[in-house]
């Protein structure tokens, strides 16, 4: 009896490995479609916002330019009739078009931690550094790329001419293991002045997008340097590199959107100021009389009480850390963090001037504007 295999046509006569490479791009893509999706709503909000700072750029751009990549990279990969010759001139697509877009989102992080440590020219100069030698290493990578000798019919691939290549996601796991741990160092500190669970610690601070981001460029580095092909038609070493590059991309739209507050210049930390013990909560309401004339001119305005101080809380109970949509207040609209001003005390008449200053916990789930 011959074997069954024999009569399948090439696009369908695919190795092991091959097969699970193109159930995993599915997934992938699937990915890639639901969070451009899911994002859509924030997206259109942080969108209609009057400033335009490099963060909200980078978020625009990021969120079309994925999407668009690895659905031309899908075409490329599942097209029978996509032959090996025309795959020669179009197979560096991928890998170059992967390197700017790790660039781009690396450049996120270096602004964003850049800001949470509060301008440091330290963390700026080492998180820049690392960002040059990525951008520097992942374009020299892309010119030892090649395509992966299929049959026609089974896609066009880029795969690696040899194994150091995987230095292309060596120096992309160096930034984001940086930034890791500089996100969290921040956050530890910050329980100094505002002691919280770690786990809302780590949801206020994204601290698992962070995570999550080094996990999927640790994995895709591990398949680079330790996983064995089976030869050179074998394109198992870049099983994960679309679903890191996705996945990444992902994490890091979320890290622009738990911006709190304006994006210029990266966003603020939720703890700004050790000074300022004032702000552990609530907000304070301050209302003050002031006299016109005196009492020979003005006898009823002289019977009114001297300046005083009222404090009104908030209402509900004081809370840790709650947030709406993660707390992204950066995507709020005109109608968050607004709240009605307090009336004046019914034996304060004519002639008195309320001033209302306002202290907003920073853990609170919209700032006031």
């Amino acid at each position: 009896m011959s074997d069954p295999t024999s009569i399948l046509p090439d696009s369908l006569n695919l190795p092991p490995h091959l097969s699970a490479q193109k159930y995993f791009f599915v997934c992938t893509l699937t990915v890639a479609a639901w969070d451009t999706l899911v994002l859509s709503p924030r997206a259109w909000r942080l969108f209609r916002t009057k400033e335009w700072p490099v963060l909200k750029i980078f978020f625009h751009i990021l969120r079309f330019y994925m999407p668009i990549e690895f659905t031309i990279v899908g075409v490329a990969f599942f097209d029978t009739k996509w032959s090996q010759s025309t795959c020669q001139h179009f197979f560096l697509f991928e890998p170059i078009c992967t390197a700017i877009l790790l660039a781009m989102c690396s450049a996120v992080h270096v602004i964003r931690i850049h800001a949470i440590y509060e301008k440091s020219r330290t963390v700026l100069t080492g998180m820049g550094g690392l960002l040059a030698l990525q951008v520097v290493v992942t374009a020299i990578c892309c010119g030892f790329y090649r395509s992966t000798p299929l049959k026609d019919g089974q896609g066009c691939i880029a795969s690696p001419k040899h194994n150091w290549v995987g230095i292309y996601w060596l120096s992309a796991t160096l930034l984001y293991t940086a930034s890791l741990a500089l996100a969290i160092n921040r956050s530890i500190k910050s329980l100094q002045l505002k002691p919280i669970s770690y786990w809302k610690l780590m949801l206020r601070d994204g601290l698992n997008l962070y995570g999550s981001i080094w996990a999927v460029n640790m994995v895709s580095m591990l398949f680079w340097f330790i996983i064995t092909p089976t030869g050179p038609e074998d394109p198992i070493k870049t099983i994960v590199t679309s679903m890191a590059a996705v996945l990444t991309t992902s994490m890091t739209l979320r890290i622009i959107l738990s911006v709190r507050g304006s994006l210029v210049s990266g966003g603020s930390f939720a703890v700004t100021s050790a000074s300022n013990p004032s702000r552990s909560g609530g907000t304070t309401h301050v209302i003050s009389a002031s006299r016109r004339g005196d009492a020979a001119t003005n006898p009823v305005l002289s019977l009114q009480p001297a300046a005083g101080t009222y404090a009104v809380p908030l209402e509900g109970k004081e809370r840790d850390w709650v947030g709406e949509f993660d707390g992204k207040s950066s995507v709020g609209g005109d109608k968050e963090g607004a709240f009605d001003s307090p009336r004046a005390p019914p034996h304060l008449d004519a002639g008195v001037k309320i001033t209302v200053a306002t202290e907003t916990d920073y853990d609170a789930p919209f700032q006031a504007k």
